[in-house]
């Protein structure tokens, strides 16, 4: 058994699919996000779509930095995180204006006081001025802040957005063919709009990242932080604390930066890849859930899938198969590593696109191709050989 199935996670949500499996898939079935005809104004010619996403775990790992550092201002990073989560996905189909946006927070009162929330709701809206700047407008409804301390030991930073979109500016993934190349953009690095370095680990896998990366100091420390009837040879098993740097192009970075850096959200590039290149975009990913496997579920066909020109790993992956002695096979299927966002097109797109990124300081590069195949298969090369994936 994994160490991610061992900590009571699934990277791959097997539970879940299967509990879902009756319900109506929406209009397109291979689509990044179910999208329904438009109930709200009956218009033919447009879709509805709600999407809800968060910032998971990793509003754990803002609860012992605050609690070491007494910094509270890491919580604008989780309040990206839930935006991001749900914003990059919604992007994956289109869409990337005139969004609504309804938070949805769960705390445990007695250890989140009213200055987190403020954080957080604060920092939402701060986002959303900020990608306004980018013709990205996203409209905040407030939503629900419960206190629910007997059902949550520290607090749930979630939300759902929804927007309606017409049905000859969508992305479905129907399009995708064998001969498609794919194009990664990183997850890593300072893109124009970001204020700091980003680590690349966006807002997956953070259950593995916490316990691989972090010392049994914190198990001792905050118990609110961890399942307590999981087997105490997973439960915090790094050497590091918070507090611990990391050297990263000759600047020194606190572990616990690195871990809780704002999930990137791909908002002001898509907005442009979609104006200007939208017919080249045959098929879109976000690589959350799954990492670099998260294409094989949208595929609308039998494909085989090819990565063999990936971008080299960043420290925080490093750091953390380190700390775990995980192999790459699940690596891979957990977190990104490298790239959180990948677009199917053709070879002239592909560099076009990689030029628009160029813009934005985002790192981009062809990682892959699609071929033809009687299954769906993944094919992962690098310094690691080769991991294959059959679905």
């Amino acid at each position: 058994m994994s160490l991610y199935a061992a900590r009571g996670v699934s990277a791959q949500k097997e539970e879940v699919h299967h509990a879902i499996k009756n319900l109506d898939q929406g209009l397109y079935a291979h689509a990044f996000c179910k999208m329904y005809p438009d109930f709200l104004c009956g218009d033919d010619a447009f879709v509805n779509i709600s999407h809800a996403d968060g910032a998971g775990t990793k509003s754990i790992l803002a609860y012992l930095y605050w609690k070491e550092t007494g910094d509270v201002s890491v919580w604008k990073g989780i309040a990206q995180d839930a935006v991001a989560m749900n914003l990059d996905d919604l992007l994956c189909v289109g869409v990337y204006n005139d969004i609504l946006f309804s938070s949805t927070i769960d705390r445990n009162k007695k250890l989140i006081p009213g200055e987190v929330i403020e954080q957080i709701i604060n920092g939402t809206q701060e986002l959303f001025n900020d990608l306004k700047k980018y013709g990205v407008n996203i409209h905040y409804l407030g939503g629900e802040t419960a206190d629910v301390g007997d059902v949550v030991r520290t607090i749930a930073v979630n939300g759902t957005m929804t927007a309606r979109w017409k049905k000859d500016k969508l992305i479905t993934n129907q399009n995708i063919k064998a001969g498609d190349l794919i194009v990664g953009f990183a997850s890593s690095g300072q893109c124009s709009y970001e204020k700091e370095y980003n680590s690349g680990l966006g807002s997956n896998g953070l259950t593995s990242a916490r316990h691989d990366v972090l010392s049994k100091y914190y198990a001792e420390k905050y118990p609110e932080t961890f399942e307590t009837s999981l087997n105490k040879e997973v439960v915090y098993i790094g050497k590091n604390k918070v507090e611990d740097q990391l050297a990263i192009h000759n600047s020194l970075f606190t572990i616990g930066k690195l871990l809780l850096s704002p999930t990137r959200t791909y908002a002001p590039l898509m907005k442009v890849l979609l104006q200007e290149h939208f017919n080249d975009l045959h098929g879109v990913i976000h690589c959350s859930g799954g990492g670099q496997t998260k294409c094989m579920k949208y595929l609308p066909q039998n494909f085989k899938i090819v990565k063999d020109n990936l971008f080299e790993v960043p420290p925080i992956f490093q750091l953390i198969q380190l700390n775990s002695g995980a192999d790459a096979k699940e690596m891979y299927q957990v977190f990104n590593m490298g790239h959180r966002l990948e677009i199917f097109t053709n070879e002239i797109a592909a560099l076009k696109m990689i030029a628009v990124a160029k813009q934005f300081n985002i790192e981009a590069k062809i990682i892959g191709r699609v071929e033809a195949s009687e299954k769906k298969e993944l094919i992962l090369h690098g310094s690691f050989g080769q991991v294959q994936y059959l679905y």
